[in-house]
């Protein structure tokens, strides 16, 4: 089955867009209901968000992929999957319906539609976290995709579930997602200033993770040697 480029773009788009819609806006209505209880808050967090990337690829993932993830554009584009031209429209595909996301989240939120957020989050704690945190996600989908295919959107959904927890940064995990909440000034934000090191750190654990991964997943190739004639 074909799809254009423009279906792809849409897809990319779409599936980034209500992303970020599910991420900020289970921030907003976690840290509602939370009543200041920060690890409730979390929690109303990370469940939606788990349980919106096994829908948004199992919707998609036949379309484009599923990349929702400049990080995770780049790692194919560095495997040859996908090339450069298709690569940058995805990756400015998916930080517009990022942005998208986020205003839509604010709308139904009864917010104002452009903040820019306060929460700081850096140092070097944070940053590991973020190259982890890609590593661990392009490994996931790496491993999934060479042995079982089929499992891919809940084993992205569940390691990014665990990843919100086990990560000093909640796992952003993705340049179009930290692109987004440095322009929301709610629970998932992040400030301007310290967008730019996480998204190297991200980019960087998944730059990490390819070469490593193709090695780790490749099988060693069985050596077939001729008999040499009996003198």
């Amino acid at each position: 089955m074909a799809f254009s480029q423009r279906q792809r773009l849409a897809a990319e788009f779409l599936g980034t867009a209500f992303l970020l819609a599910t991420v900020v806006g289970s921030g907003i209505m976690a840290e509602r209901l939370a009543g200041g209880n920060v690890a409730v808050a979390l929690l109303g967090n990370t469940i939606p968000t788990g349980a919106i990337l096994f829908v948004l690829i199992t919707m998609f993932g036949q379309v484009s992929g599923a990349h929702f993830n400049p990080a995770v554009t780049f790692a194919f584009f560095l495997r040859g999957e996908i090339g450069s031209r298709e690569g940058g429209l995805f990756v400015v595909a998916q930080v517009a319906g990022a942005l998208a996301g986020a205003a839509a989240a604010h709308f139904m939120f009864e917010l104002p539609i452009v903040q820019v957020s306060a929460h700081f989050r850096t140092g070097p704690a944070q940053w590991g976290s973020e190259a982890i945190a890609t590593f661990g996600l392009v490994a996931t989908i790496l491993a999934t995709v060479r042995f079982r295919p089929a499992a891919v959107p809940a084993a992205v959904g569940l390691y990014i579930t665990a990843a919100y927890w086990f990560t000093a940064s909640t796992s952003f995990a993705n340049p179009a997602v930290t692109v987004a909440r440095s322009f929301t000034d709610t629970f998932s934000g992040i400030a301007p200033e310290h967008m730019p090191a996480f998204i190297v750190a991200q980019f960087v654990g998944a730059g990490i993770a390819v070469p490593l991964f193709g090695w780790l997943l490749s099988e060693e190739k069985q050596r077939k040697f001729a008999e040499e004639p009996a003198e």
